[in-house]
């Protein structure tokens, strides 16, 4: 069981790092005055699933998902 904690110990390390890289790279939530008139409604408002900043919010739900699985898996004493 060493060597397989050793694993997950490594990939859960690699996972911190890549959850906040992915997290950093995403743009502000915030609009501005913008979003109060509408301006937010535009073409790539509407279709963000399919934009880069719609593949970085679900790298980071995978991954905080990963995170949470590794680190419950590592606390048990097996």
């Amino acid at each position: 069981m060493g060597v397989l904690r050793v694993i997950l110990t490594i990939i859960f390390v690699i996972d911190c790092i890549a959850l906040t890289a992915v997290v950093l790279m995403q743009e502000g939530k915030s609009q501005g005055l913008g979003s109060i008139a509408g301006a937010a409604d535009t073409y790539w408002g509407k279709n963000k699933g399919r934009s880069m900043e719609g593949g970085l919010v679900k790298a980071t739900t995978g991954m905080a998902i990963l995170f949470f699985v590794l680190a419950v898996v590592l606390n048990l004493n097996f």
